[in-house]
């Protein structure tokens, strides 16, 4: 998922000293030898972020906000800040951006000399989110949250983090994941899996240069499901249809690296927030504390609205359903929309 990136407005920072650099800078946390849920251990492990705005007194009005899958928190300073067309307001909230395990940002197999390619361990987002949880307590020293929120693979923390950690945060929004993949969702991941594992130059990750046929066809792929046929047929027209496709294509190539790649991908396809409940998505309901709005794409292809609408309803809380020809981008689609409903949430 791909969102257009803004520059926040720093115009406060002038009178302020302490805001002689930009906020949203780049920093890495260090976990030290990070234990996974499966046992395994992701060595020296690194976790990368971004801040806007000020955290108060209190440590009462921190918001976090993991990124999408394939996605970095430099891809999420555009949708925070002061003003209208934000997805939450800076002014407001100390926004911390988080770059989720796997995403070339944060400890991944592209990035770690110990264990690079596959040899780096399988993780799940259920450790994406204790990875969150060191950050927030012990290198920002943070001990609760106003929020979790989170797009797509973000949605998908976020329903972790409420079942993993109930009393850390008061709110929670989910918007366009799911705390269980359907049949339908696995369906489209697994093929992308397996046009990875087709391409003789994968090399079960030990490749010298991108698997350009393996990811030409998962590009094709993701793009099918992204948005909706009335929306691509609307957007490209068949004289240009050859020009989007490869761009389309050069972008999935040049953005993202393969094993990064398929080690999200492996995680999104494990999620189950249910698992520690024997399997009961009324037990995990059961154990969430915060107050949820779940937000979902009703005609989204790559992310099932279901599981997330029927959770909503075990939390007798009511979903808002985005009904738009983007359909998992609809998020995209209905920013400005969004953002005054995510702030009158955030602020009861």
């Amino acid at each position: 998922m791909s969102i257009r990136r803004s520059v926040p407005a720093l115009s406060a920072c002038l009178l302020i000293a302490a805001c002689a650099f930009a906020q949203d800078e780049a920093k890495l946390a260090s976990l030290g030898d990070f234990r996974l849920e499966s046992g395994e251990v992701i060595r020296d492990c690194k976790v990368g972020y971004r801040t806007l705005g000020e955290l108060d007194a209190a440590k009462s009005n921190a918001v976090l906000f993991p990124t999408w899958f394939t996605g970095s928190s430099k891809q999420l300073v555009g949708l925070v800040g002061p003003g209208p067309g934000k997805l939450v307001d800076s002014s407001k909230y100390y926004v911390i951006l988080v770059d989720a395990l796997g995403d070339g940002v944060s400890s991944s197999p592209s990035n770690s000399a110990a264990q690079p390619h596959m040899r780096f361990p399988r993780f799940t987002l259920r450790d994406m989110v204790e990875s969150q949880h060191e950050l927030v307590t012990k290198t920002l020293g943070i001990p609760h949250l106003r929020a979790v929120m989170g797009i797509s693979m973000g949605g998908m923390q976020t329903f972790q983090w409420i079942v993993s950690y109930p009393t850390f945060m008061d709110k929670a929004i989910p918007i366009v994941g799911s705390p269980r993949l359907t049949s339908f969702d696995l369906l489209l991941w697994q093929a992308e899996i397996h046009a990875s594992e087709a391409d003789s130059a994968w090399q079960h990750g030990d490749y010298t240069a991108p698997p350009v046929a393996a990811m030409k066809t998962v590009a094709d792929i993701h793009a099918l499901a992204l948005t909706t046929p009335a929306y691509r047929v609307a957007q490209t027209d068949r004289q240009h249809f050859a020009q989007y496709l490869a761009a389309t294509e050069q972008d999935s190539l040049h953005s993202f690296d393969t094993n990064d790649w398929m080690r999200q991908l492996q995680a999104i396809i494990d999620l189950d927030v249910s698992r520690p409940f024997g399997g009961s998505m009324e037990r995990a309901a059961a154990a969430v504390q915060a107050r949820v709005m779940t937000i979902v794409a009703t005609r989204d292809h790559m992310v099932n609205p279901q599981p997330a609408l029927d959770f909503a309803r075990l939390l007798n809380r009511p979903a808002v359903e985005l009904d738009s020809d983007c359909g998992h981008l609809s998020v995209a689609c209905e920013q400005d929309s969004l953002g005054p409903m995510i702030d009158q949430f955030l602020a009861k």
